[in-house]
């Protein structure tokens, strides 16, 4: 299950957070512990890598919060709140649902669900992973009809990882090492290929897109 958790989390692309923070930190010329430690550090950012721990954290408390795991009205009322900032964080992110890529469903999160059913099966846990299905079902619905969306919004892999961890016994503090042991190998690519193809720091342009406004004095502003 830990090998297929590994496969499944390996770098996809070269275009997310991690990737390409090792390919900039490269580009200036640093050593590999520079440019990995900078990786690691975006990785551990919600919106990437930790977004698991914050699944976990949300979890949490919709299985404190909601009474009944089988009640598709009671879980969908709690997400709106979540939704609406009423809940969890405040961030208004139903954390493990949408991806910068994956729109109409994410391809990891299809092949992992199966074997996470499997596993959930073998630790007695599958109350925990129905109330996960519902919300998996649930989400997407909620979000649609709450936010204007130019594309379809889908579990991603990090919805179901958090859970499998646990259920492997592994310490949260482990979760983002794991997410960069499997992506380490592709981290490492991605440097070699800078390092021997490209001799030009990475720098990206910004022009302003603001109205100029007259400049106004301290002691008035």
């Amino acid at each position: 299950m830990l090998d297929m958790a590994l496969i499944l989390h390996a770098e996809h692309g070269g275009g997310n957070n991690s990737t390409f923070t090792t390919c900039v930190v490269t580009s200036s010329g640093t050593d590999t512990y520079s440019a990995i430690a900078a990786a690691l550090c975006s990785l551990k950012g919600p919106k990437h890598g930790g977004a698991n721990l914050r699944v976990m954290g949300m979890m949490n408390e919709i299985k404190h919060a909601v009474n009944d795991w089988t009640d598709d009205d009671e879980i969908a009322a709690y997400l709106e709140r979540i939704l609406n900032k009423d809940a969890y964080d405040r961030s208004g992110l139903i954390y493990g649902i949408g991806h910068a890529v994956y729109s109409i469903s994410d391809p990891r999160a299809r092949v992992f669900r199966g074997w996470v059913e499997k596993l959930a099966e073998a630790k007695g846990e599958t109350d925990e992973f129905g109330l996960y299905s519902r919300i998996e079902r649930l989400a997407p619905e909620i979000i649609a009809k709450h936010r204007r969306m130019y594309k379809g919004v889908s579990a991603n892999v990090d919805f179901y990882s958090g859970f499998v961890y646990k259920m492997l016994g592994l310490p949260q503090e482990l979760y983002t090492p794991i997410f960069a042991v499997a992506r380490i190998a592709g981290w490492s690519a991605h440097r070699m290929e800078e390092l021997m193809n490209v001799n030009k720091i990475i720098r990206p342009a910004y022009m302003s897109v603001c109205n100029e406004t007259p400049y106004t004095d301290m002691e008035n502003r």
